[in-house]
């Protein structure tokens, strides 16, 4: 069974308009005591294989070439050199990757870059509030492979204020031209506390429909496997630690804001730097929050995660007991379908997933 190790590197140049992650701009001043505070926290980690890690944020790239460095060098001495995960990915956006810090991660043994791209366009870039352009996107691709690397993901958002259709498609095409082995693709959801949500920006729900649904036509047609809502991939370069937190796989989250799985309890970090800095210093544990889901709540939950991938899952004698009716229900409406002994959302219901989700989560109709 696969155990995932996520880093979080919450620091940002800027912070983008849609937002919503635990990140900060202006902050690279407290960068040192930050990874002083987490090569500590590594120190009194439960002691497990993990077999995949993701460090994220944030922006990781954002990180000198000297502080990934120290980074790498923390990973391996708690967990084992980065060399020996099955999967290891750095999460990266264009502005900030240079060819000496893909030297330090490529040395490293990083097997895998994310990369942020978000838009094709210039003028959408500048409204989501990125600080780089299409060119240096294309520049940092190009190094991202002299460098090496034969797995990249890269992230595109359908739904950008003033977006329309040909230019999202036109993007998507230009994108599977330069065939990342991984595409993610999601529709733009504006949360309370972000700059657009704070504008009072909404957005057009049938448009970015129409953008979702020609890109998983598009992308299959491409050679990509539509595996997950969000998520494409050529044959086999599936995102391995990602598809973890689908199987409801257990992970320990390392960082501020950070969540872990271990032991049946969900735990998540304080989002604050300083907090997570000064808690670690003083010995203290950096968890703010904790839960253990049990019985309905619990298979809820695993057939939630589990509805996520396209294939579908394999329903228990338990889960068909506690939410048959539930599922029956979805499969009149047409969201859900049964597929031999796996139930799975239907093309509708890949686009109204949300829909299906909120049968599994507590408060439940009795």
């Amino acid at each position: 069974m696969t155990t995932g190790l996520y880093i979080h590197i919450p620091f940002c140049k800027q912070k983008c308009n849609y937002c919503d992650f635990a990140s900060f701009a202006g902050r690279e001043n407290l960068v040192s005591a930050y990874l002083e505070a987490l090569d500590k926290s590594a120190a009194v980690s439960p002691e497990r294989k993990y077999t995949t890690l993701y460090v994220g944020g944030g922006t990781p790239s954002l990180l000198s070439a000297g502080q990934l460095e120290e980074l790498c060098g923390l990973i391996a001495r708690h967990f084992g050199p980065v060399s020996h995960f099955e999967e290891s990915t750095m999460e990266a956006n264009p502005e900030s990757l240079t060819a000496e810090k893909l030297s330090v991660l490529k040395r490293a043994g990083f097997s895998r870059i994310s990369m942020g791209l978000q838009s094709f366009s210039d003028t959408e870039l500048k409204t989501l509030g990125r600080v780089h352009t299409v060119q240096t996107f294309l520049s940092a691709y190009q190094a991202v492979r002299q460098a090496g690397f034969d797995n990249i993901n890269v992230d595109l958002i359908a739904g950008v204020p003033g977006q329309k259709l040909q230019s999202f498609l036109d993007g998507l095409k230009k994108l599977t031209a330069l065939r990342p082995e991984h595409l993610s693709v999601y529709g733009l959801q504006i949360e309370e506390g972000t700059p657009f949500f704070e504008r009072g920006i909404v957005c057009d729900q049938m448009l970015m429909r129409q953008m979702l649904e020609d890109t998983h036509a598009y992308l299959q047609e491409a050679g990509y496997h539509h595996y997950e809502i969000s998520n494409f991939a050529l044959p086999g370069r599936e995102a391995k630690h990602n598809t973890s937190y689908w199987h409801n796989c257990e992970y320990l989250g390392l960082g501020s804001g950070a969540a872990s799985y271990l032991g049946g309890v969900r735990s998540q970090n304080t989002d604050n730097i300083t907090d997570f800095i000064a808690r670690i210093n003083a010995g203290q544990s950096p968890v703010v929050y904790r839960e253990k889901l049990e019985g309905k709540e619990h298979e809820g939950e695993n057939l939630m995660l589990g509805l996520r991938l396209l294939d579908g899952i394999e329903l228990t004698p338990l889960q068909e007991q506690l939410f048959g009716q539930e599922i029956e229900k979805h499969i009149q409406n047409g969201l859900l379908e049964r597929a031999e002994k796996k139930v799975k959302l239907t093309i509708e219901g890949l686009f109204l997933a949300n829909e299906v989700f909120y049968s599994f989560v507590a408060p439940f109709d009795e």
